[in-house]
């Protein structure tokens, strides 16, 4: 049995949670500290809020039946599937070159309001020159490199132990 087969689904969905908003709460303490986040960075948190309601919501339920686990999964698998595309989008976006980024252009906030949806984030996904710039790095990797690692390993865990049928049983742990 593996290590992830071998955790409950529940632990492994509250463990989720606790990462989704332990990295929310990163954020907005960065933002305090003065890094103002770009259209995109706000995108990644919607992504990871996102995360984090569906793990929350699946360690709420602990569903015992195959068909809501892999319900759950895929759910998480969605979200965290967007949320590396955005992320991935920011990181190619930091490594162009100086003469190929684009413009800074207008806030979010700004471009929800006066442009359609649609439009909006066409203008949100070009990117702007403030998404190109890297303010802040751990081991050779901005904060969208270390974003689009998170969920990646988020969305592949999720899936996976709320794919799998078996449920070690332990009728006195409600964890």
């Amino acid at each position: 049995m593996s290590l992830l087969h071998s955790i409950s689904k529940r632990r492994v969905n509250l463990f989720g949670f606790i990462i989704c908003a332990s990295l929310i709460g990163a954020a907005l303490y960065l933002q305090e500290a003065g890094h103002e986040p770009c259209p995109l960075c706000i995108l990644q948190r919607v992504a990871f809020i996102s995360m984090g309601i569906i793990f929350l919501i699946a360690a709420l339920h602990n569903p015992a039946g195959r068909i809501c686990g892999r319900i759950y999964g895929v759910l998480i698998a969605i979200a965290g599937t967007v949320g590396a595309i955005i992320a991935g989008r920011h990181v190619w976006l930091q490594h162009l070159p100086p003469d190929q980024v684009p413009e800074c252009g207008p806030g979010l906030e700004y471009m929800m309001e006066v442009f359609p949806l649609t439009e909006a984030m066409q203008m949100v996904f070009k990117g702007s020159g403030e998404c190109a710039k890297v303010s802040w790095t751990f081991l050779g990797l901005s904060i969208p490199g270390w974003a689009f690692v998170l969920f990646v390993t988020l969305a592949v865990v999720g899936l996976l132990r709320n794919w799998a049928y078996r449920e070690r049983s332990n009728a006195y742990s409600i964890l």
